[in-house]
């Protein structure tokens, strides 16, 4: 029978199976060739909880979710398209989140008595009507590609795992996407006889695909209208890496990166680790401790420091933070957020670090904090966070999660010419026998000078007892620790002045939505949707949430009624309510799960109908 193609404008489609199956990586390859072909993307990787769960289990199912599209988009999509499940397990995880009339792709091979019992079905699935309501493609997956790589020799093992690239070209067939990148990708990834086998089974897949009777079309999504440029798709922890090596440029300083390897905040040691031809050094420590404190040796000797981790890191960290506020040296602290407490839910999202970003240090302890709200923002996030400790000379914490760390996005290459500068003003050295004073301020930052150890005249002590004013002796005296401790929150303060006034997305005087971080993109969409309906709604989306921006307090007296939308319990709530003594109520959500814009418009209603 003769086919057709059909052209959408919109597709979200779900790749799901063992955390061994290569979901990841089939996820990542059609996600980079829909950049490629010129859709605007946003993707949600999934990891399971238990990364060596047993084969098979619904602990194990490791997920990736990839919405491309012809139009501006801002989340990887709601409810899947297209969900293709490897085994029963990844079906029984993922099939609630599938609407009526979507298209499942299952791989029948997995659908055997024990892999029905290790998904915990009581019947088949396949056969017993559950999946009645969808556009079901039953393929056997793990058979055919064992037999498109039969010549190859590879043992039965070994050519079970090419079936996520035979499920991978029947994709590609679906939604007619270009194999080259693919297939180029396979040949420098893998050496034969697997990287033959790997291709053998994409072209399978999607010869395989291109005769199925059950798919009487496939289908066109056209590129979207980006602003022209070069673009290229990346994660926020890759997009993080590249913001902290251009810090490093604009400021001519060596960047310095002192970390202990965590769950979500490793890739950063990842990326940054291969950029060492850009005067990049990281270390790994023994210990969280270990990193910080490498990191503020390295800020008093004169880089562009940098200390990475997650929550619990974070936790370890606490101390040391301490230290690099009272001695006032530069230093970028970034916390990827995970769930917690303790150890958590370690490889899924959340928002429950603010309070411990702004207040979660002993003694009075002020640090600037600044929250990514996209992957591609991280870039941005990481040079303005170094901007500031470097001029500023303190440590600034950044905020991102999981979501934002593994999600990606097309990023439009930056003009460096149109970055800020960043200008350490190292003291100079002193020869004339005038005397240094290490704590002198200058009166527009209260930024003390950078004394680099070793330079003529510029001998001072430095530690964690309390300094004197200006010459930064030890000092017990009340009223100069009195005084000290004002100087430090006075300079968290002085950068609401560098730091661009909010704007209302929408109406400002009827419903406010107030982010920070990840659910962006999800609010904003849902928001969008609401204006679109005639609802009096608008949103206002937090980057610095210490200092506060200018303008705040005056936005939120202004609207009729305010409601936060966090990856919480409430702490940005509980935090401006505490600033500004305003009413306000919060959507939170803490299932280690993103926003969806369907349960935020959910959410809304009872808010906008009161």
């Amino acid at each position: 029978m003769s086919k057709s193609t059909q052209t959408l404008t919109d597709v979200v489609i779900r790749f799901a199976g063992d955390s061994g199956d290569g979901m990841q990586l089939t996820g990542t390859q059609f996600t980079d060739t829909s950049a490629i072909h010129g859709n605007d993307l946003a993707t949600f990787p999934d990891y399971p909880a238990e990364i060596r769960a047993p084969a098979g289990t619904l602990n194990g199912v490791s997920g990736f979710q990839l919405h491309f599209s012809s139009n501006d988009i801002l989340t990887p999509g709601d409810s899947p398209s297209v969900l293709v499940a490897m085994n029963a397990a990844a079906l029984k995880t993922n099939i609630g989140t599938v609407k009526a009339g979507a298209m499942v792709i299952v791989n029948t091979d997995k659908f055997g008595k024990r892999d029905l019992e290790l998904a915990e079905y009581t019947s088949n699935p396949l056969e017993d009507g559950t999946l009645d309501d969808y556009q079901l493609v039953k393929v056997p997956l793990s058979s055919l590609s064992k037999g498109s790589v039969e010549e190859t020799g590879l043992k039965t093992k070994e050519a079970d795992r090419c079936k996520n690239f035979f499920a991978l070209g029947m994709c590609y067939w679906l939604y007619s996407r270009d194999m080259t990148h693919t297939k180029e990708w396979i040949v420098n990834k893998f050496k034969p006889p697997y990287s033959t086998a790997n291709l053998k089974a994409l072209d399978a897949g999607w010869s395989f695909a291109d005769t199925l009777e059950i798919l009487p079309n496939n289908y066109e999504i056209p590129p979207a209208k980006l602003t022209p440029g070069v673009y290229r798709n990346i994660t926020g922890n890759h997009a993080l890496a590249l913001g902290f090596v251009t810090a490093g440029h604009l400021s001519g300083l060596q960047l310095f990166q002192g970390a202990y390897p965590i769950t979500p905040a490793s890739d950063v040691l990842h990326f940054l680790s291969k950029y060492k031809a850009h005067n990049v050094l990281t270390f790994q420590a023994e210990d969280e401790i270990a990193a910080i404190s490498a990191s503020i040796g390295a800020a008093f000797g004169g880089a562009l420091a940098l200390t990475t981790s997650s929550g619990p890191g974070i936790a370890l960290k606490g101390e040391a933070i301490g230290l690099a506020t009272i001695t006032e040296l530069p230093l970028v602290i970034v916390d990827i957020q995970r769930g917690g407490p303790s150890t958590g839910l370690p490889t899924k999202t959340e928002q429950s670090d603010l309070n411990i970003a702004v207040f979660g240090r002993h003694g009075e302890s002020p640090i600037p904090v600044i929250a990514a709200g996209t992957p591609s923002d991280c870039f941005n996030v990481a040079v303005e966070a170094a901007k500031i400790a470097v001029e500023f000379r303190m440590p600034v914490m950044v905020l991102t999660d999981g979501y934002l760390a593994n999600g990606s996005e097309p990023w439009k290459l930056p003009d460096i010419g149109t970055l800020p500068s960043i200008e350490p003003n190292f003291e100079k050295a002193r020869t004339d026998g005038s005397t240094f004073l290490p704590y002198k301020r200058d009166p527009e930052t209260l930024a003390r000078p950078w004394a680099i150890p070793g330079t003529p005249g510029l001998d001072h002590r430095i530690g964690g007892l309390e300094k004197e004013d200006e010459t930064g002796n030890v000092s017990y005296d009340p009223s100069n620790h009195e005084y000290m401790s004002h100087i430090r929150q006075e300079k968290v303060n002085k950068i609401q002045a560098v730091i661009d006034d909010l704007e209302v997305f929408g109406h400002s005087d009827g419903l406010l939505i107030v982010t920070w971080g990840s659910p962006y993109g999800a609010v904003r969409s849902a928001v969008t949707e609401e204006l679109q309906a005639g609802s009096k709604i608008g949103h206002l989306h937090l980057r610095w949430i210490n200092p506060l921006p200018a303008n705040l307090e005056s936005i939120l007296r202004e609207a009729r009624q305010v409601v936060t939308a966090e990856l919480n319990l409430g702490q940005l709530k509980r935090y401006l309510q505490g600033e500004y003594a305003i009413e306000m109520n919060c959507i939170g959500k803490i299932q280690g799960q993103p926003f969806h814009i369907e349960e935020l418009r959910a959410h809304f209603a009872p808010f906008l109908k009161s």
